[in-house]
């Protein structure tokens, strides 16, 4: 297979198709990104990079079987202030070029992903351009991370994921080092201060207080939040009995509870990686851990378990800083929901 990886990123798109099993004789990217391309690099030496979208010649790739790629959603994010909303921004000009690639190189099968929250106005413009009209998936099917995205493709008679029934819980690193306990103030009363466990300062931040809800009534039942669906939930234990988990589990908050300061209970789904999110949950969210001796101890996750809500293997973007880890994880696609897709591709 010849495959032309657009906006490419840390090349998940790679990473699903040798998941699927599928011999990629040639795999040809377009990602100025350096730490990105780095970390393809290192997992894919293969990969022919080549740069800039706006300069590709993708005349030169007739004969490929497939494009993929997901312009940058930055311009139509619901995150940006006055976000582009109609077709004529930076955003949609990002977006043509994947159209322009598509129309020199004839590839057999697209695929194209953005943002489910992008204005109607843009989902539109999408499928006339290309022809066809998204499919979404929630990546909370496949993984322990609630991310919605829309998938434009060509690939036929595309179904959803089967529920694998993961909550966040189920992907956190085992164990805890002596050190991260030494940083953390552990308690179990309610009103206490916490340490702040991201920048380990001495100085502490006043937490709400954390309280699962023990109503044994209504409050224990979590709607599942997946579009034009049956898919049942992950059930799981919280201590009070059997819970239906699908979105995540908003707990508690630190400071004044903005965006980066929410805390999320383990037992539910994960919120969406972020490249740029703030705040002491900055990219990530904050989430309570409980510890073997009771208490509890909350913080954002780790690199690796970030990597674990895209279904990427361990260790993926090691190798550069875990800022940049993280902004290449939240630009990055669930490989389980690609390869999901991929699969469709009659052999």
């Amino acid at each position: 297979m010849k495959v032309l990886s657009l906006y490419d990123g840390i090349s998940c798109g790679m990473v699903a198709l040798e998941r699927l099993g599928y011999t990629v004789n040639r795999y040809t990217a377009y990602e100025i990104d350096k730490y990105a391309i780095y970390v393809s690099s290192k997992n894919f030496p293969q990969i022919e990079h080549c740069g800039n979208v706006f300069d590709g010649d993708y005349k030169k790739y007739k004969g490929y079987d497939l494009l993929i790629g997901g312009s940058p959603c930055t311009y139509w994010s619901i995150a940006k202030n006055n976000r582009e909303t109609t077709a004529d921004g930076e955003g949609f000009r990002l977006f043509l070029q994947y159209v322009r690639a598509l129309k020199e190189s004839c590839c057999q099968y697209f695929l194209y992903e953005n943002n489910n929250s992008i204005h109607q106005n843009i989902k539109e413009e999408i499928s006339r351009y290309l022809g066809v009209q998204p499919i979404m998936i929630n990546s909370a099917l496949v993984s322990a991370q609630q991310r919605k995205r829309c998938y434009w493709t060509n690939i036929p008679n595309i179904t959803q994921p089967k529920d694998k029934g993961v909550v966040v819980n189920d992907i956190l690193v085992s164990g805890l080092s002596w050190q991260d306990k030494a940083y953390t103030y552990t308690t179990r009363c309610q009103g206490a201060t916490l340490k702040d466990t991201l920048t380990r300062y001495r100085h502490t931040m006043v937490a709400e207080p954390i309280v699962l809800n023990d109503n044994m009534g209504k409050a224990r039942t979590i709607k599942a939040q997946y579009a034009n669906t049956n898919i049942s939930n992950a059930v799981r234990q919280d201590g009070f009995g059997a819970t239906m988990v699908a979105v995540p589990v908003r707990v508690g908050h630190l400071g004044n509870g903005g965006q980066g300061q929410r805390i999320y209970s383990v037992y539910g789904k994960s919120v969406s990686l972020s490249a740029n999110g703030g705040g002491q949950g900055a990219k990530t969210g904050l989430y309570k851990i409980d510890l073997p001796d009771g208490d509890y101890y909350i913080r954002k996750l780790y690199p690796i378990e970030a990597e674990r809500l895209q279904t990427l293997p361990d260790n993926y973007t090691e190798g550069i800083s875990d800022t940049q880890r993280y902004k290449c994880l939240g630009n990055g696609w669930t490989v389980d929901v690609i390869s999901h897709i991929l699969g469709f591709i009659p052999k």
